[in-house]
């Protein structure tokens, strides 16, 4: 039985930061919309270019340059067309960016007028009635990235779709979830078979992604934050020099070093923004706290919090 907000009407977009993402987060919702003759539109922000231990072993490789990175993204949107055939979907559904992989926050960051545009545009030209972003705790650093961008997009239209999010890098059994997709036996295995096209993403990561994929297909409501301007983390004095507070509302986006950012401390000594009482505060409003150093980890420890 399909979800009751799903019909021959519904124009559902999913929004996947890689290859892989539609299967593992709505591959469930992609049938059922298909099946109740609704349409489908997948965009792909990367092509998951920059995964370089699965390509290291497959290709029996060490060193990565850009041409092997560029193959590597090649290979993995080939394997995304195969997977949303195996759902339902013609390869015309999708709609890559082809941004680079693990880049998305930077381009949130640098360059947010255009990004944002670019999700509007095709909001704009799509019309959904329902659209899936993940959820904004997704510990991988594109993902939270693509819901704080999905969220701009959507602020100030008309008649925005509704929009769901989903859960991938997260422990899903510690939210709640209030929609649940149920699946038949033939759902599920096509769901299985969409997910094993992704052969780049299985080999290593196999046993791990079959697990996510036999989960329940969940979703939550966007979060729309609390009005507390107080921030969730209080890091230790070591990390502050290295540290940076990445404020994104609709009237842009500032990247602070952390002694540098608006910030007052509260007798308990949890901080809190100081948002000017000349100005109201812009909503949506998401803040971010990374460190400003390489590192080969690539989920947040973090993340985001609306504000």
């Amino acid at each position: 039985m399909q979800p009751g907000f799903v019909s021959a009407q519904t124009r559902l977009l999913v929004v996947a930061p890689h290859p892989d993402d539609e299967t593992l987060g709505c591959g469930l919702l992609i049938q059922h919309v298909v099946a109740a003759g609704g349409a489908v539109k997948l965009l792909l922000l990367t092509d998951g270019d920059n995964n370089p231990w699965p390509q290291r072993y497959l290709e029996r490789r060490l060193r990565i340059d850009n041409a092997a990175r560029q193959r590597w993204g090649s290979r993995r949107r080939n394997e995304v067309i195969r997977a949303i055939a195996q759902l339902g979907l013609p390869a015309s559904v999708l709609h890559p960016f082809g941004w680079l992989d693990m880049d998305v926050t930077r381009r949130l960051r640098d360059d947010a007028p255009d990004s944002i545009a670019a999700v509007r545009t095709l909001v704009q030209e799509f019309q959904p009635t329902l659209m899936c972003c993940p959820t904004l705790s997704d510990s991988h650093p594109d993902h939270g990235a693509a819901h704080v961008l999905c969220r701009l997009a959507l602020t100030g239209m008309d008649t925005p779709p509704v929009l769901l999010a989903y859960p991938v890098h997260e422990a899903a059994d510690e939210v709640a979830y209030p929609v649940q997709i149920d699946a038949s036996a033939d759902q599920q295995q096509h769901k299985l078979q969409a997910l094993a096209e992704h052969e780049t993403q299985m080999m290593l990561s196999g046993r791990r992604m079959r697990r996510l994929a036999l989960s329940p297909e969940r979703y939550m409501a966007a979060d729309t934050g609390t009005g507390d301007l107080r921030l969730p983390w209080r890091p230790p004095a070591l990390l502050k020099h290295g540290l940076r507070l990445l404020v994104a509302t609709p009237s842009g986006v500032k990247d602070w070093r952390w002694p540098d950012a608006p910030l007052v401390r509260d007798p308990d000594g949890a901080y809190r923004m100081q948002w000017p009482v000349d100005q109201p505060m812009p909503t949506p409003a998401f803040v971010k706290l990374h460190l400003d150093w390489p590192s080969p980890w690539i989920f947040d420890h973090w993340g985001w919090h609306a504000l």
